[in-house]
């Protein structure tokens, strides 16, 4: 899967758990795409990160980069 497909969906991961109160928002994200995505999809998004994460909320960004350390 693309890189932009991936950042998209991230995105959209991201709008629905921006409701949440503090750092529930990026866990919530985090574990849902932990929990969701494909370790191949993991591993895009994470090198989409390293390459600068164009085009990712900054929500998002958080949410991934905590998937990093858990990894």
């Amino acid at each position: 899967m693309s890189p932009d497909k991936l950042v998209s969906m991230a995105n959209q991961i991201g709008k629905f758990f921006a409701t949440q109160p503090g750092d529930q928002a990026a866990a919530g994200i985090a574990d849902h795409i932990r929990s969701f995505w494909d370790p191949r999809m993991r591993q895009t998004i994470l090198a989409h990160l390293d390459a600068g994460g164009q085009g990712l909320d900054p929500l998002v960004r958080q949410a991934l980069e905590s998937l990093r350390i858990q990894a």
